[in-house]
């Protein structure tokens, strides 16, 4: 769309011209997330306060002008990039950890403090924040807030929406409002907090954030588990649950995305075709005991070769390999689309099965990896940028994968949201008096539909 001159210039005004950009080179650079896919805003703006912010939604209102609300830009579904021009507003300057309140176990933070920041500035003091994305290193919490982000630790420990306990947030109409509290127990309305987590940007901008924060635990064991098939590394994660051991995180890797990792880091991570890493954290004595239960399950069924890490530097050394999976899939220049469907545990299996099938009825490159101990499994299609067929069977695979899945009693979108990538899928798993509903609930928010158009409703 075309933005009225008098708009721009009154954005420039409040502003500053520094950070109103229009140039080609910004638009291009805020046109796309991590999906790839995107379309340029009009215009890109960078406020420093929940007061500008609020400015900026009023005018957009009032102009009924697109505004779409960026943090990182790490997201895989398209939710932070517009589809129908407008206003990009970037929250890259709200970046400051406001409060750790050691007392309350709470921190307060603005959009785009980066996730590892939080966690290494909460552990300095002995506490833990236990939410953590593989792209932990680069994503925001207002990101994750907006996602509801998982992460390996949410097998034990939950996605983010069990830490957010209050919120500042601005409507699209301008207003400021403020939901839940510093204290861990609050009934009074509804639950609004609750409900902007997880919305995706569609419903309100979140300009500040009241984290739960725990003990961090005194101590933790970290195996990686080799196998020679992912059945049977996906046998060991069964095998473990079935001893009763809670892990902070059970990973899985398959063969696809091992050797591309291996490629990447440039060093050999495993013998066989598929990985598990779990990690044990707690009190010492409980730790020793998790892990070694774990290790004893993964012999049993048929591990080729169960390694404990043996300092902090390897076991680092070990995630470091696991969050760089999605980028070494990146680096074969190939176009990689992920897709984070979840199912109850116990059908993890059949899981794999239908990537199987979907591999050898489509004749696709598809590679595996994610949260094996909550049935979140991160499939990757992986394409040739130029193969129109290609694409044309991925999309019949993408359609068949997510119907499987709901009928295994899961879900299409584990952690990454719906944006406008899954948009057309919404209907396989909602029925029509659900999106009605929700419907009504972005109408109650934005009566004008400014905010963050085309994402979730296709």
């Amino acid at each position: 769309m075309t933005l009225s001159p008098t708009l721009v210039s009154t954005l420039r005004e409040r502003l500053g011209a520094e950070h109103v950009r229009d140039d080609r080179s910004s638009l291009e650079l805020y046109a796309t997330d991590a999906l790839g896919l995107g379309a340029p805003p009009d215009v890109v703006v960078r406020p420093i306060s929940t007061e500008e912010i609020s400015m900026i939604a009023r005018l957009c209102h009032e102009h009924r002008v697109p505004l779409v609300v960026r943090g990182a830009g790490t997201g895989y579904t398209g939710g932070a990039v517009p589809t129908q021009g407008g206003v990009v507003l970037s929250m890259e300057r709200l970046n400051r950890i406001l409060e750790i309140d050691e007392l309350n176990l709470l921190a307060v933070v603005e959009p785009n403090v980066i996730t590892g920041d939080l966690q290494r500035a909460v552990e300095a003091v002995g506490l833990f924040y236990p939410p953590d994305p593989a792209s932990l290193e680069t994503s925001s919490i207002g990101g994750n807030v907006a996602e509801c982000a998982g992460g390996p630790r949410a097998f034990k420990y939950g996605t983010t929406k069990r830490y957010v306990l209050a919120l500042e947030a601005v409507l699209p109409t301008g207003e400021v409002i403020h939901t839940g509290s510093k204290a861990v127990k609050n009934v009074v309305g509804y639950d609004l907090t609750q409900l902007l987590v997880g919305s995706e940007g569609t419903l309100a901008i979140i300009t500040k954030i009241t984290l739960r924060l725990i003990p961090r635990p005194p101590a933790r064991a970290t195996l990686a588990a080799s196998f020679q098939s992912v059945n049977q590394a996906v046998d060991a994660v069964t095998a473990l649950l079935n001893e009763r051991v809670v892990p902070a995180a059970i990973e899985l890797i398959d063969a696809d995305c091992l050797r591309e990792a291996e490629q990447y880091a440039g060093k050999r991570i495993s013998s066989g075709q598929a990985l598990l890493i779990v990690e044990c954290d707690g009190t010492p004595a409980a730790v020793a005991e998790e892990i070694d239960r774990v290790a004893r399950a993964c012999s049993a069924v048929g591990a080729v070769e169960v390694k404990q890490s043996a300092s902090d530097a390897d076991r680092e050394e070990l995630w470091t390999i696991r969050r760089q999976v999605s980028l070494a899939l990146r680096a074969t220049g190939l176009l990689k689309i992920n897709h984070d469907v979840v199912v109850p545990r116990g059908r993890i299996p059949q899981l794999f099965e239908v990537v199987e099938e979907l591999k050898r009825r489509f004749e696709l490159r598809i590679a595996c990896f994610g949260h094996a101990g909550d049935g979140n499994i991160h499939v990757n299609l992986m394409l040739h940028r130029d193969d129109a067929d290609e694409f044309d069977r991925a999309k019949q695979a993408e359609r068949t994968l997510f119907e499987r899945v709901v009928a295994l009693e899961g879900s299409i979108s584990g952690e990454h949201g719906i944006g406008f990538a899954k948009a057309p899928y919404l209907a396989l798993e909602l029925d029509a008096a659900q999106i009605a509903l929700l419907r009504r609930v972005k109408h109650a928010f934005d009566p004008h539909g400014i905010l963050n158009p085309g994402k979730i409703f296709a």
